[in-house]
């Protein structure tokens, strides 16, 4: 693997502890993670990038591993957690970047674009689509659709019981979340996005398969365990606490549109994208230049799941639009 090299940058108030590789004189390229994940999902990336003469940045975001986890929900409302990237990219003197991000990553990602349409240069987010802000916070609209059947980030909401049932057994939740959204399920109603009652528990009723799934061997799959044996649960549930703060700090953000050379990857058997058909067809509207691909045989986990595919296209797209 390359050498990596982990700082830990005061910035925005918390500490921020960032994975660095690659020549010192290269562009810079941030990969911002998702949940549950954490900077070593990025591993192949972070090697070709660094190889290829990219400056590598892999932070662990806020709430995560070695990073501060400030105990308040309201600080992880959306602008805060970009703000813990822009004041990163300023203390290292960055004025030209280019962003990647997976999942959560992908909507810190989004957002940054839109507060830094100068120094984002290139942009690449994947298996979570963007189509603006919308309307209203959308956990109004996930309460309203499940108000009698179990949705997970609902279910989140409430402090305690995800961590409670998160906790319990970091080992086995991370291999089932991980089976769970890979590409041996398909459709909602398997693997993880399942129609039971309200008041279920996420993981209830799932089989233990006692091994993560091959594209997580054991040796990575420590650096996981790890990382949340370290920060726990509670940090990274905070995310999905926050909708409505969100959408209240992200007003001025409205009917911008995200105008970067945008790369958007998503796996053909990714639940969380099957969910989000319509905003993936929106996306264009809101992002014009925008470039997209399906990885086939590919779940949720892309980066991780079918690192050579995605390797390629990025690499491709940031030859074009971000030289090293």
């Amino acid at each position: 693997m390359a050498n990596i090299e982990q700082r830990i940058l005061e910035v925005n108030g918390i500490e921020l502890s960032v994975h660095i590789a690659g020549p010192a004189d290269g562009q810079p390229v941030w990969l911002l993670h998702g949940f549950p994940e954490c900077w070593y999902s990025w591993r192949h990336q972070i090697d070709m990038l660094a190889a290829e003469g990219y400056r590598v940045h892999a932070p662990e975001m806020r709430g995560y591993g070695r990073s501060s986890a400030p105990d308040a929900p309201e600080q992880y409302d959306i602008i805060t957690l970009c703000g813990d990237i822009q004041a990163a990219m300023d203390l290292l003197g960055q004025d030209k970047v280019a962003m990647v991000g997976h999942d959560w990553g992908a909507l810190v990602a989004w957002h940054l674009a839109l507060l830094e349409p100068t120094r984002i240069q290139a942009l690449c987010c994947m298996s979570v689509p963007f189509a603006g802000r919308p309307r209203m916070p959308a956990i109004h609209k996930m309460r309203e659709l499940f108000a009698d059947r179990f949705h997970y980030i609902v279910y989140f909401q409430e402090i305690g019981p995800a961590e409670r049932e998160l906790e319990a057994d970091i080992a086995r939740t991370l291999r089932l979340v991980m089976h769970g959204l890979s590409s041996n399920t398909t459709a909602p109603g398997e693997g993880l996005i399942q129609n039971k009652p309200a008041g279920s528990g996420w993981l209830e009723g799932l089989q233990d398969p006692g091994e993560p799934p091959a594209w997580c061997p054991p040796d990575a799959f420590a650096v996981y365990l790890d990382s949340y044996q370290r920060s726990g649960f509670h940090g990274p549930l905070n995310w999905y606490r926050n909708f409505e703060p969100s959408w209240e700090r992200t007003e001025h953000l409205a009917g911008k549109t995200v105008d970067q050379p945008t790369l958007f990857l998503i796996g053909d058997r990714d639940q969380v994208g099957q969910l989000e058909a319509h905003t993936i067809k929106r996306m264009p509207s809101v992002v014009p230049k925008v470039e997209q691909h399906v990885v086939p045989d590919c779940g949720h986990w892309i980066q991780a799941e079918k690192p050579e595919p995605v390797n390629q296209l990025l690499l491709s797209f940031l030859q074009k639009y971000f030289s090293a």
